[in-house]
């Protein structure tokens, strides 16, 4: 396996997510981003870490984009051309 593989599925993940929020989903008063995305050296998942401002309303972000898994991950494969596609893990980013 080409040993970049990760870093460009990582990059591709992050670009098509960032795009996939702003047009899909809907988050009030607060503003959400895609801070980084760290795939597996097997492609087996990609930790996708989110920022939140303010801050506080992290929680309410985080439930928002889980509720929205499926269509994310549907959204996701239709854009990115991947044999298999990395579970996606979201996490809060705390230094944002």
């Amino acid at each position: 396996m080409d040993k970049y593989r990760p870093d460009k599925v990582s990059s591709l993940i992050k670009e098509e997510l960032s795009r996939i929020f702003t047009r899909e989903l809907e988050f009030d008063n607060f503003l959400v981003t895609i801070v980084n995305v760290v795939v597996s050296k097997r492609l087996e998942t990609a930790i996708v870490r989110i920022g939140v401002f303010p801050p506080e309303k992290s929680p309410e972000a985080l439930i928002i984009i889980n509720e929205n898994r499926k269509k994310l991950n549907a959204l996701l494969i239709g854009k990115i051309d991947i044999r298999m596609m990395p579970k996606i893990i979201f996490e809060i980013e705390k230094s944002y």
